[in-house]
């Protein structure tokens, strides 16, 4: 038989080791689920890139520049021989999130959802910058909560309302204000600004 049959029999035999049962684990609404490590980590990977993985987040109001600001960055990191993505929230409601609207309790699952894949960049390595305007603090805290060791650089587009209004690049600003569009940040939905971004 081949090399791998053979070792798979060896390690059947009556002399090998005992292993301990695995600690299963229930998670959210995935039951008997257990947390595989793999030999390549963080350390490793990065080592690979000569950079250390993060996550820059930018958050503002509709029309602050978040994307161009996001795009910029990328492409000026990738000039100076840096491994960049940009998770865009528009973008992502293209595929990982098109199923959620923009009533709070979905807004919170957009960031949740954005946060975790944005870690997963990070943990492989890469300088994830994520442009969303990410309303609410406690959705952004928490996003900073699951990246430790101060690789969570939060970025506040600080412009005034009147100004992003005034730009308005999609023409949503016209809508919300004419009542087509409901819930828009800024206008009849809040942006909580940021406390201590970086």
């Amino acid at each position: 038989g081949t090399g791998m049959e053979q070792h798979l029999q060896a390690g059947s035999a009556s002399g090998s080791p005992v292993r301990e049962k695995p600690v299963m684990s229930n998670i959210g609404k995935s039951t008997n689920i257990l947390w595989h490590d793999c030999p390549i980590g963080q350390t490793e990977r990065q080592k690979l890139l000569g950079q250390k993985g993060c996550v820059i987040w930018i958050t503002g109001l509709s029309g602050s520049g978040k994307s161009t600001v996001a795009c910029a960055l990328s492409r000026e990191l990738h000039y100076r021989g840096h491994h960049t993505y940009v998770l865009d929230g528009d973008n992502l409601r293209h595929g990982l999130n098109r199923d959620l609207s923009f009533k709070a309790e979905d807004r919170t699952e957009n960031i949740r959802r954005v946060g975790e894949v944005a870690k997963l960049f990070a943990d492989a390595g890469t300088i994830c910058i994520a442009s969303l305007i990410s309303p609410y603090r406690r959705d952004r805290d928490a996003c900073r909560a699951l990246l430790p060791d101060s690789r969570f650089i939060e970025v506040f587009m600080d412009l005034p309302l009147e100004l992003c209004e005034a730009r308005d690049p999609k023409g949503l600003y016209k809508l919300a204000r004419t009542g087509k569009i409901k819930g828009f940040t800024g206008v009849d939905d809040p942006y909580e600004s940021p406390v201590n971004s970086e």
